[in-house]
């Protein structure tokens, strides 16, 4: 038994369901394990390394940072915050002032606390299959009952409706109503893209019943659907956006950023002891040259196109769908997924699921198209198998 697995084993809490494979090594879209076996990462740690593992140039301004200064709180001013931050308030005009945090959750809390504080009104609105994160304001927006349950009461004021329903928004944002929170791609909900005229409408709809729009793009940020922000996309203009995941390469980060419309900011109101850390920062900056120097929403696109075409050559009675968004994409079987993600991995293939029955493929945006077309025989093979003990889907 590999050391690692008995030491997890034994003092982990037991909230995460591990396979038995421990990974030591990354480069690029490649992972290895203890015993020396690489495998294709189509996870890429749930959409954080979109730059690939150990990226140079981050790996560097790490090292660099980390003999400087490590910490420093944002009581006091510092030269990688600030280049951090005037990098991120120029990532999408009309959202020029930036909150730092940890984690795409936390960027989710302080946007929920933001739009209470700047509206007075204590309503959230949220999207069925949404999902937001886990603490309890987070987790209050998320959607599915697997994740509420066993936390109930949770916090409230929180409404779902129907994803790409407009109508449904149209009855629920009301004079109560703070903020609408959604994605532009449901990212854990299975891979649903929003349709432009629903987007569109949710930011009318704001705009004229005097609540703020909150796009979450912690998943869908930084290149990931083929565009830098997938708002892009949808010449989307939000009043705030949160950001995480990749925003530093795999360090931990994540980001607010802030329309003018949202006010009430005063020493006090919100905080974070680790937000904004030098080495976060450094982290932050070097990730964000890369993804523009490397054009990896270029390449997002490209081969996200390329491997979307590609899975839908597969001819199999198991697909019912292949969806998605650049290289977020999401395949939906007639049967529950996680027997074939057991099966890609035991063929070095790593992916991960969205939902029962939804095969969602994230890898990081500098796989290669070799790669790529491992990955699809890969899943051509799985899909061509009897596989056991695998339910039909409702």
């Amino acid at each position: 038994m590999d050391p690692a697995f008995e030491a997890e084993t034994l003092h982990s809490t037991g909230i995460y369901a591990k396979h038995p494979v421990a990974f030591v090594r990354g480069e690029g879209a490649t992972l290895w394990d203890s015993a020396g076996r690489a495998y294709i990462d189509c996870m890429a740690g749930h959409g954080v390394a979109n730059l690939g593992h150990a990226h140079p140039a981050v790996a560097l301004a790490v090292a660099e940072q980390a003999r400087r200064l490590i910490t420093c709180h944002e009581a006091f001013y510092n030269d990688q915050r600030a280049a951090a931050l005037e990098r991120l308030a120029h990532l999408r005009a009309g959202l020029d002032r930036v909150y730092l945090c940890n984690s795409g959750t936390e960027a989710v809390e302080a946007a929920f606390k933001f739009a209470r504080l700047s509206t007075g009104r204590p309503g959230i609105v949220a999207a069925m299959r949404g999902f937001h994160g886990r603490t309890l304001g987070a987790l209050s927006a998320t959607w599915n009952k697997h994740y509420r349950e066993p936390f109930q009461p949770l916090v409230p004021g929180f409404r779902h409706v129907a994803f790409n329903n407009i109508q449904a928004l149209e009855e629920t944002v009301d004079d109560h109503t703070a903020a609408v929170v959604l994605e532009v791609v449901q990212g854990e909900g299975g891979v649903h893209v929003a349709d432009p005229a629903y987007l569109a409408a949710a930011q009318r709809i704001g705009r004229e019943r005097g609540a703020l729009l909150i796009i979450d793009e912690v998943q869908t940020g930084l290149g990931r659907t083929g565009k830098l922000l997938a708002v892009e996309h949808f010449d989307l203009t939000p009043d705030m956006l949160c950001l995480a995941k990749s925003i530093a390469g795999g360090i931990p980060m994540g980001a607010v950023l802030v329309g003018q419309a949202v006010g009430g900011f005063a020493p006090g109101t919100h905080g974070s002891t680790f937000g904004g850390n030098p080495l976060a920062c450094a982290a932050c900056v070097a990730a964000l040259g890369a993804v523009i120097d490397d054009r990896l929403p270029e390449q997002a696109a490209e081969k996200g196109a390329y491997l979307m075409a590609r899975l839908r050559e597969i001819e199999s009675p198991l697909v019912r769908e292949v969806r998605g968004l650049g290289l977020m994409l999401g395949i939906e079987l007639r049967r529950r997924v996680a027997p074939y993600l057991d099966a890609l991995l035991n063929l070095g293939v790593i992916a991960l699921p969205a939902g029962l029955t939804v095969i969602r493929l994230l890898p990081p945006l500098v796989i290669t198209f070799p790669q790529l077309d491992s990955v699809i025989e890969a899943l051509r093979t799985v899909l061509a198998q009897p596989i056991e003990d695998s339910d039909v889907a409702a």
